[in-house]
């Protein structure tokens, strides 16, 4: 995985975790965040999504972990790291905005749900915070299975409510219109993917701080976990 170094302070090592299921808001919070604090931001659903597309668009089913995992290895997914946020790549192909598209979202969880495919990613990650070791990282299992040891972990919640309007608006932001029906329909099969998995299901991360988002703004949100980073990261002896 190829890319741009963070700035690098000897012994100051920094990895945030910031799970939570879909909706509520991790991406945005976790950009913003790093951002906030100087550190890299890795989009670790959007490697997934990438997977899911790669599924569409070369005919294979989205269980077949093997045969998705064996792609990704022949094709690559990667990231831009010039671009703010890193945009995602199959191959040399920015599908930043593909990816989030509904045929995409509507399979995610299924392909995230395949071992094979699972252990390709993660290992990917896992040497992206060797070249990034500054770095806000989200997802459904990073403080829990990926990075276990992060100096903070946090865990983001939000209403099924709330979270299905912020889809939609999140969708027709972009040109895209749907009902609010189909998007709760497709966030209810999808939490209940992520969570009866068996392999890096989304769980609550051992030691995590708990931030229900309903009713905080983004702004909110960020300012909040930049007072935990900063205080725990102090009172660890990192330096940000």
């Amino acid at each position: 995985m190829q890319g741009m170094q963070s700035s690098q302070h000897p012994g100051s090592n920094v990895i945030i975790t910031i799970d939570g299921p879909a909706g509520t808001g991790k991406s945005t919070v976790a950009h913003n965040l790093a951002a906030r604090l100087g550190l890299d931001f890795l989009d670790t659903g959007a490697m997934y999504r990438a997977a899911a597309l790669l599924a569409l668009e070369s005919n294979i089913e989205p269980a077949n972990g093997s045969a998705l995992a064996t792609k990704i290895h022949e094709v690559g997914i990667k990231f831009d790291w010039n671009q703010d946020p890193p945009g995602i790549l199959i191959g040399d192909r920015d599908v930043s905005k593909r990816i989030r598209d509904l045929d995409v979202s509507e399979i995610v969880s299924i392909v995230a749900a395949q071992s094979q495919l699972r252990a390709e990613l993660v290992s990917s990650q896992r040497q992206i915070a060797q070249e990034h070791p500054r770095l806000v990282t989200e997802g459904r299992d990073q403080g829990s299975s990926v990075f276990p040891d992060a100096v903070v972990r946090f865990f983001l919640s939000a209403s099924l409510e709330i979270r299905a309007d912020r889809r939609v608006e999140q969708l027709e932001n972009s040109g895209t219109q749907v009902s609010r029906e189909r998007i709760i329909q497709d966030i209810t099969g999808r939490d209940r993917l992520d969570t009866e998995r068996a392999d890096g299901p989304l769980v609550r991360p051992s030691g995590a701080v708990d931030i229900d988002t309903d009713s905080l703004s983004i702004e909110q949100v960020v300012d909040l976990m930049e007072s935990i980073v900063r205080q725990t990261t102090s009172e660890a002896g990192l330096k940000l």
